[in-house]
């Protein structure tokens, strides 16, 4: 069956899900084809939505009467006519979604004709899913060399790696810190549904905090229950914000997808010592919990354990080689640098490429100790002996195809592997080119590195050096699917409804100082907002909602993902959909509420067909 030429408002209002990505909704869009039908309506009167009766439908209209039904003035008749037509429109708007949504659960299709509501092509999902997003301009065909991580890049994991660093950090919490026995006794296990990257540990309480670009607080959890707003002001100087100063000693980040277990055992240590009442130093609690995962880390218990057993631990990776593949034969020299030890690294690129992957890359770095890698200067490399792990004592002068290295910094990588000026490469003798001379590889944007951890692999990377950047960020294609459900549209157009019914009640008001009826019915509609956005929340499975949005602004993670990364992916095998000489084109940035506008008003009256 050909895909459906009908599109969701959500393949717009998902931008302003994805980092600094924003497109306004028309009414002609919000309303669809039932502007006739709401103005036939009686405008002060309840719109009763049937159930819908199919069982494939993924919920029914009822369900969201309390979320529908807005308020009302006594004594303005104008404004009431205003919230009346909010109030069909969104009903309307909600029925439409759930029928759409059952015929295409019962893949009945619809017809594009006789559906004003979906107006255009939707994208396919997994064309969505794979697509390479760009935030700057970027040509691939001038990229020479490239650079890729290997956790959460190179290979993927199960989620049952989360689970064995979360177990193995909290029997270490007991055996060496003696936590008490029962913690291990209770149950505690790694909780998927809890954590997501992109939150930050406060020291000093042990809250797990979600930051907005602009680093308030958001949302923060004290062990498995919400921090009210009250307490919130109260901890955060009455802004929810802490100065510079006080977020370098308070805060520590979670930014990588391992620390999705280091959040889950900070709340679920917190929340063993409230419910049963033990006395505790919430920053010593931290402090335990983070000393715990380092541990874990370092030890290397996790790593042997997952190499012994690749076929549990390590997705199938497919389509790497050809993305691999594809990028060598194009004439680019290809890098690898990882934190992780060679003999995990090994293990795993044999599992997903084949006992030959090292034939494809032009250097190996194992344990280079990212960030340290990118900001110190007299880290000299090693060799590494591959059939054993040894690391040889040999001064290493040459990084030579073949061999495996370990530690080293950009200074030095610089020097071993001789880079030259991409104009310079046709001259009989390359270092008498002039390019050499102007040239530094170490502040080349020809140099493109592909990792997960932001501040781990991409931060240093683009501010010292300029390289260019990719972030594989897994989150992008789950977060694409789980939007373009019935509910998640409902609930975003939903809001965007009552953000104009708003601006318009305002309009009506005029100039005038308030009444206290006036200003109540607004704090009412802002609730109702506030409750499409809690419902937002929950539909993404988490305490905390996006990772790109923080209740209704950018994250922090979602800021430093457009500051400091020119393109992002789910999978590294998406760039097989690309030419390596591929151009990149970002979507045209609007940061500023003007921008967005443009020339079109604040708002527009729910019945006029000023967009259409």
């Amino acid at each position: 069956m050909p895909w459906p030429r009908w599109v969701s408002l959500y393949s717009q209002l998902r931008h302003s899900f994805l980092p600094l990505r924003h497109s306004r909704v028309t009414q002609r869009q919000l309303l669809g084809g039932f502007k006739s039908q709401a103005m036939r309506s009686n405008v002060g009167q309840d719109v009763v939505v049937p159930d819908d009766d199919e069982s494939s439908t993924p919920t029914h209209a009822a369900e969201y009467g309390h979320m529908t039904t807005l308020p009302r003035h006594t004594l303005n008749e104008e404004v009431n006519v205003v919230l009346a037509k909010t109030e069909i429109a969104i009903r309307n708007m909600q029925e439409n979604e759930l029928f759409l949504a059952s015929q295409k659960s019962s893949s009945a299709g619809v017809d594009p004709e006789a559906n004003e509501y979906r107006d255009c092509e939707e994208i396919p999902l997994e064309v969505e899913k794979e697509s390479v997003y760009a935030n700057s301009y970027i040509d691939l065909g001038k990229v020479d060399t490239v650079g890729f991580d290997y956790d959460y890049t190179l290979v993927t994991y199960t989620e049952e790696l989360l689970e064995l660093i979360y177990d193995m950090a909290l029997k270490r919490l007991v055996d060496e810190k003696e936590y008490p026995r029962e913690m291990l006794e209770s149950g505690l296990k790694f909780d998927p549904r809890f954590s997501i990257r992109g939150l930050a540990v406060d020291r000093e309480n042990g809250w797990v905090c979600h930051l907005s670009y602009t680093h308030k607080v958001a949302a923060a959890w004290e062990g498995r229950h919400r921090v009210d707003r009250k307490r919130l002001m109260g901890e955060y100087s009455g802004k929810r914000a802490l100065t510079p100063s006080q977020r370098r000693k308070r805060l520590r980040p979670l930014n990588d997808l391992f620390s999705m277990a280091e959040c889950c055992l900070m709340a679920d240590t917190v929340q063993f010592f409230l419910d049963r009442e033990i006395p505790f130093c919430a920053r010593s609690a931290v402090t335990d919990v983070l000393g715990a995962i380092t541990g874990t880390h370092i030890s290397g218990d996790f790593h042997r354990q997952v190499a012994n057993d690749p076929e549990r631990y390590f997705e199938p990776k497919p389509h790497l080689k050809t993305v691999l593949s594809k990028m060598k034969a194009s004439g680019k020299r290809l890098i690898f640098v990882s934190n992780s030890p060679f003999w995990y690294c090994d293990a795993g690129m044999k599992y997903v490429v084949g006992d030959d992957w090292r034939d494809q890359w032009d250097v190996v770095i194992a344990s280079a100790g990212k960030p340290l890698f990118y900001t110190e200067s007299n880290r000299p490399f090693r060799e590494v002996a591959p059939a054993t792990g040894k690391v040889k004592f040999k001064e290493v002068t040459t990084l030579e195809k073949g061999r495996v290295y370990t530690s080293g910094c950009l200074k030095e990588l610089t020097k071993c592997i001789n880079w030259s000026h991409p104009l310079a490469f046709g001259a009989s003798d390359d270092s008498d080119s002039v390019y050499n001379d102007i040239f530094s590889p170490l502040m080349s944007p020809n140099v493109l590195y592909i990792g997960d951890s932001l501040f781990a692999d991409l931060v240093d990377a683009k501010r010292e050096f300029g390289w260019t950047t990719a972030a594989v960020t897994p989150e992008v294609g789950w977060e694409i699917e789980l939007q373009r459900k019935a509910e998640f549209v409902i609930a975003e157009k939903a809001i965007e409804l009552l953000l104009n019914s708003l601006r318009l009640y305002q309009r009506k008001l005029g100039t005038d100082l308030r009444t206290e009826e006036d200003l109540a019915v607004m704090d009412k509609l802002e609730r109702l907002i506030s409750k499409w956005r809690d419902e937002q929340t929950r539909l993404m499975g988490n305490p905390f909602g996006s990772i790109f949005r923080a209740r209704y602004t950018p994250s922090l993670f979602s800021h430093s993902l457009r500051r400091y990364c020119d393109l992002y992916m789910s999978n590294v095998a998406s760039l097989r959909h690309y030419s390596p000489q591929h151009r990149f084109y970002p979507e045209t940035p609007k940061l500023l509420s003007h921008e967005i506008r443009g020339s079109n008003p604040e708002c527009c009256e729910i019945d006029d067909d000023f967009f259409c």
